[in-house]
């Protein structure tokens, strides 16, 4: 059996990481600041996280020269793999992430614009290194919505039919993000993480709710997710990546120890 992954995210805004509630944003005054990205990164990277994620969530030109160095610094210090997503919009911007350090890059709104960019991505760089996110939302009728631009605009497409969409074009990775758990720490949401699992052939990543070492668990055993994505929890000191693997391990779980 493959072993579980566990994956610290950083939401990188103006340099600095920060943290907010149900894609609460910048300009809204939802975010809370972190720390740095580099430092944070060395740290996850010493407690044995599987891979480390960073999401750019500043909109400018500057702030995307900054998170190039940013990468370039942590590829330098760290041997995790490293996944960049935010603001990728080209193969242009692919590759600069790329060659900057990033083993994967993370693609949202904008596959949902154009989703011919996630086969040119995968014919370029190969489908190991194309992540499809997936931002869903329950409305009614039992029925999940993808939404784009951080969580802000509806779609209409059906979230399971949008990750089988992604992987037929090529998507290495899914990794599911529930807007409705997002920094919560109430739980993933099982159900929609089970269904996408269980209909695509590639790795599920759940994102949204981890708030216990029993909620990590829930979300592998129950929701069938190949790794398990959290930010706050490891943020603020609630556990560290190791102490998450040895209560998986003291589960039954497969997951890689130090």
């Amino acid at each position: 059996m493959l072993a579980k992954r566990v994956i610290p995210c950083l939401d990188v805004h103006a340099g600095q990481v920060t943290r907010g509630v149900q894609f609460g944003k910048a300009e809204e005054g939802g975010l809370r600041n972190v720390g740095d990205p580099v430092e944070l990164a060395v740290r996850y990277d010493e407690q044995g996280a599987d891979e480390l994620v960073f999401f750019d969530i500043t909109a400018s030109a500057h702030g995307r020269q900054s998170m190039v160095e940013m990468i370039q610094r942590v590829a330098e210090k760290c041997f995790m793999p490293l996944t960049v997503g935010g603001g990728i919009r080209s193969l242009a911007d692919m590759q600069t992430m790329l060659k900057a350090g990033a083993d994967k890059v993370s693609i949202n709104s904008s596959a949902l614009a154009d989703p011919d960019l996630i086969r040119s991505g995968a014919e370029k760089f190969g489908s190991q290194c194309i992540v499809v996110s997936i931002d869903a939302k329950r409305v009614p009728q039992d029925r999940w919505e993808v939404f784009s631009h951080g969580g802000r605009k509806s779609t209409g497409l059906e979230a399971v039919a949008w990750a089988q969409e992604a992987v037929s074009r090529g998507a290495g990775e899914i990794v599911l993000n529930s807007i409705d758990a997002d920094g919560t720490k109430a739980g993933f949401d099982l159900e929609i993480t089970r269904r996408i699992s269980e209909t695509v052939s590639v790795p599920v990543v759940a994102s949204g709710g981890a708030g216990t070492l029993e909620h990590m668990a829930e979300v592998l055993l129950e929701g069938r997710a190949d790794a398990v994505l959290a930010a706050s929890i490891f943020h603020f000191g609630q556990f560290t990546v190791a102490e998450v693997k040895n209560y998986l391990a003291g589960r039954g779980i497969t997951v890689r120890l130090l």
